[in-house]
């Protein structure tokens, strides 16, 4: 899935997707499982490692009574929102670089 927000300070391209083909090579070929990047001012900032265990640590932080309260949460949740119920558009305007690679099979065997 790839889309476009535009911010008040930033305008975001994405890519979402849980299939490990739609890895760049290099991402690949040094064995990683995940790949995050950034891109800005024209130069790329890659942010991958160290994720491995966020939603454990952050599930952690929550139960422990510091975690971020809806007021904090209430944009991301928003975005989410947006992110899940917007109607496909296709290859238009300003779209991510990985969204016109060919689509592969689910990795668990779903159909869409």
């Amino acid at each position: 899935m790839a889309g476009y927000l535009e911010m008040e300070r930033a305008r975001v391209r994405y890519f979402l997707s849980i299939n490990p083909d739609t890895l760049p090579q290099e991402a690949l070929l040094s064995g990683k499982r995940t790949y995050r990047s950034l891109m800005m001012e024209g130069q790329e900032v890659e942010f991958s490692d160290g994720f491995t265990e966020l939603h454990t640590d952050s599930y952690k932080h929550i139960l422990e009574g510091k975690g971020f309260g809806l007021e904090e949460a209430k944009a991301s949740i928003g975005i989410v929102h947006s992110i899940r119920n917007a109607k496909p558009v296709g290859l238009k305007g300003d779209y991510h670089p990985f969204a016109v690679k060919e689509s592969a099979s689910h990795p668990f065997g779903w159909n869409f």
